[in-house]
């Protein structure tokens, strides 16, 4: 192995295990904004515990390692199709290694390459620069927030805010209602990143690239640097809040890019990155390609203080607004019905994942195993087997609302009593729950080393045809806490955040910027 693939994997790994400093910093301030005894609190308490567990494991954050993507300044005469094959070569490799999970999917059959290499994937960007040093950065954005990446055509109209024209307040507009139309499902609290002008393709790309900013810095451009202040004080008050729970703090960082665009063209674009910020980068000496300094400070530096462990903040809620119930599958509908919104689950047992290949097959087909009064886990897990079987190293819940066409009809039709997700699901899933008595379960997105500990053992896997996260695995787990959010007589938290967010978004309609 080469000193530059060597460095581009430490790289990797530091990236997917370790939140850098300035993300620390941030998600610590938001537990200080938050009141630890709500729903709110109780997920950033988990998501400060699961950061110093990932870092302590050497274990990825989330789950879902998205779409490695990789920016790499170069010196003049660098080989740069070197280069390019000893990343893929260390991206393969920390996959082997369980630092990646398998993301490369083949878009025509499903087929998972089983490595994260193939057409597209990893996407790599090459710059030469003056310097003689190597500059790697490296992100990984997973799946749930990259599907609540939005663009805007201006002029426009937004649902609660009225027209939004070609001027920084329509901006501002568009920006909004961004972090409004995200809600829960890309794992809030979040960062985003916005591109202003350009053309579809380069103002995805700009806003990106905002990504890489350090949280702390101050944009160069006076009205820009007015706006993502603006932006992050306004939307903190839409009452979204961690993980669509409601609450205090919504969004944790705001950066604004700009770039020219065609006359006939205005277009806002947004990229969404949920709490879990994985994103470093390393420069290298240009000729022995050894790591001369993290561009970001490291995550080891900052500690996360975590004085409340998940059960303690719970705990603290106040007795009228949560309950806690100890249950163990399989779920009787009786124990279901008994469940109510803002309930906390402690849940022992048996369960089993399942994402979209395993939804669409069970809509046409029988279950590999019984269902009846199961409980089904949105998860795609990062999974390593060695002489003793397979082990769970990141087990946290993927984006439910995709699985929204399938999961009413699919509970009904084997018995299924809790689906466990993130982001809640809609109002055909809901009217199920009511008619089949059936429950939603919120986890916290992102908690990937919190939930693993929680499996006790993999009692087999159905589907491995699919790849590993889209599989069936059957897992034991003890103590897996999860809140109601979608109960079995018609209301759903979800809803309720998502039509108090939208009054909330429509006070901003009027101009804020000549």
């Amino acid at each position: 192995m080469s000193t530059f693939e060597e460095s581009v994997y430490k790289l990797i790994v530091e990236t997917s295990t370790n939140l850098p400093a300035d993300v620390r910093r941030t998600i610590a301030a938001a537990r200080e904004a938050e009141d630890s005894a709500t729903r709110a609190g109780l997920s950033l308490s988990t998501i400060a515990q699961n950061i110093e567990m990932a870092e302590c494991n050497v274990s990825p954050i989330c789950q879902d390692t998205g779409m490695p993507t990789f920016v790499v300044h170069t010196p003049v005469g660098a080989n740069q199709i070197v280069m390019k094959k000893e990343i893929r070569q260390a991206v393969a490799r920390a996959t082997k290694d369980g630092k990646l999970r398998t993301n490369s999917v083949d878009s025509l059959t499903g087929a998972n390459t089983g490595d994260n290499l193939g057409p597209g994937t990893p996407v790599i960007h090459f710059e030469q620069w003056e310097r003689d040093d190597v500059d790697v950065r490296l992100i990984l954005k997973g799946g749930g927030c990259e599907n609540k990446n939005i663009q805007y055509s201006l002029p426009c109209e937004l649902e609660g805010l009225g027209k939004a024209g070609r001027d920084l307040d329509g901006i501002r507009k568009c920006i909004l209602h961004a972090v409004y139309q995200a809600q829960g499902q890309g794992c809030s609290a979040g960062f985003i990143g916005v591109g202003i002008g350009g053309d579809r393709t380069t103002g995805y790309e700009l806003a990106k690239q905002q990504l890489f900013r350090h949280i702390e810095d101050v944009n160069p451009i006076e009205d820009l640097a007015k706006l993502e202040d603006y932006i992050l004080e306004t939307a903190n008050q839409l009452g979204i809040g961690t993980m669509g729970f409601g609450g205090n703090v919504t969004l944790l960082g705001c950066k604004i890019g700009v770039m020219n665009r065609l006359p006939a063209s205005f277009f806002v674009s947004v990229a969404y990155n949920c709490w879990a910020y994985r994103r470093q980068g390393v420069l290298l000496d240009g000729s022995t390609h050894e790591i001369k300094e993290w561009i970001y400070e490291t995550g080891s530096n900052v500690k996360m203080n975590e004085d409340a462990k998940p059960a303690a903040a719970a705990a603290a809620v106040p007795a009228g607004e949560r309950r806690e119930v100890v249950l163990t599958a399989p779920l009787t509908e009786e124990q279901v019905r008994s469940l109510k919104v803002g309930d906390v689950v402690i849940l022992n047992g048996e369960m089993h994942t399942g994402r979209d290949a395993l939804h669409k097959y069970l809509m046409d087909h029988d279950s590999p195993i019984d269902l009846n009064g199961g409980v089904i886990y949105h998860c795609g897990p990062v999974m390593l087997k060695d002489d003793e079987g397979w082990h769970v190293k990141a087990a946290g819940p993927t984006t439910s609302a995709r699985e929204e066409p399938y999961q009413g009809d699919i509970m009904k039709k084997f018995g299924i009593r809790a689906v466990i997700g993130k982001g809640g699901m809609g109002p055909k899933t809901l009217a199920a729950l009511k008619e089949h008595g059936g429950v939603y379960l919120n986890a916290v997105g992102g908690a990937a080393q919190y939930y693993a500990e929680c499996i006790k053992k993999v009692n087999g896997v159905d589907f491995m045809e699919f790849g590993i996260p889209e599989a069936m695995w059957h897992l034991q787990v003890e103590g897996f806490a999860a809140i109601v959010t979608m109960d079995s007589h018609g209301n759903s938290l979800h809803a309720d955040v998502d039509r108090d967010s939208k009054e909330k978004l429509a006070r901003f309609k009027e101009p804020v910027f000549a």
